[in-house]
């Protein structure tokens, strides 16, 4: 037998994004080690068709079974703010939604996020984020036990959140750190945070969560005995340092 050529994916990761994301698909790929295949379906479910979950769930079933017709080993529900305000219960939900359309198993940005704060030892945050407002981001933060200490929303519209470059997130997260935070929180999955996320935390020393970093992060930790042995990553911060 032949063997496998380098272009062939040995795991496959398909994302659900919302359909105003245009951050998502480029940085999955470019950060995504050789092997891992990246597959992207559309769905509006943030921005102005954010909605109660019942009214999402057609669209969420649509989306993962498009997704399952190119066989993947797991599907990301990947918005923030739309599986937090769902809260614990209705995260649940979405991911059974996905796994009963498609029979494969799910995940969510929100569960991964939180994850990667457990891993890293972050029970006290700061939060910065390109939202309206971070009222469902922090009570899903404070249900899961971790305090957001400073809480910071810029108030942008969907289509400027990338708007704000990486030099202007990390100036946001020096000059809003507390002494009492042990982490920064960089929420959202459309933004251009992951290239902030080394400089961060190089002039705070503190460790950095973001959206896409810890899908990334999630992923790779569930599909490495699939993959080749990952190389560092040491732009993406403290958090990619922890595959166990």
């Amino acid at each position: 037998m032949s063997a496998m050529p380098a272009s062939s994916p040995r795991a496959r990761v398909g994302l659900i994004i919302p359909s105003v994301n245009t951050y998502s698909e480029p940085q999955f790929n470019r950060f995504a080690p050789e092997g891992l295949g990246i597959h992207i379906a559309r769905a509006r479910v943030a921005g102005e068709w954010k909605r109660p979950l019942p009214e999402l769930k057609g669209e969420i079933e649509s989306a993962s079974r498009l997704l399952s017709d190119c066989h993947p080993d797991a599907i990301v529900f990947h918005c923030t703010d739309t599986s937090m305000t769902q809260g614990p219960q209705g995260e649940s939900k979405i991911l059974d939604i996905v796994t009963d359309a498609t029979g494969i198993g799910a995940m969510a940005t929100s569960r991964l996020v939180l994850e990667g704060m457990q891993t890293l030892g972050m029970s006290k945050v700061v939060l910065l984020t390109p939202y309206k407002s971070n009222k469902a981001i922090v009570d899903y933060l404070t249900a899961a036990g971790v305090q957001v200490v400073q809480d910071v929303a810029l108030k942008l519209e969907a289509r400027h959140f990338g708007s704000v470059t990486p030099r202007q997130w990390a100036d946001l997260a020096r000059d809003n750190d507390r002494p009492d935070a042990d982490g920064i929180f960089l929420s959202c999955t459309n933004t251009t945070q992951i290239d902030a996320i080394a400089d961060i935390e190089r002039e705070l020393g503190k460790p950095v969560v973001n959206s896409n970093q810890a899908v990334l992060w999630g992923c790779l930790r569930r599909l490495k005995g699939k993959l080749a042995p990952l190389a560092p990553m040491p732009q993406l911060g403290r958090l990619m340092e922890q595959m166990n």
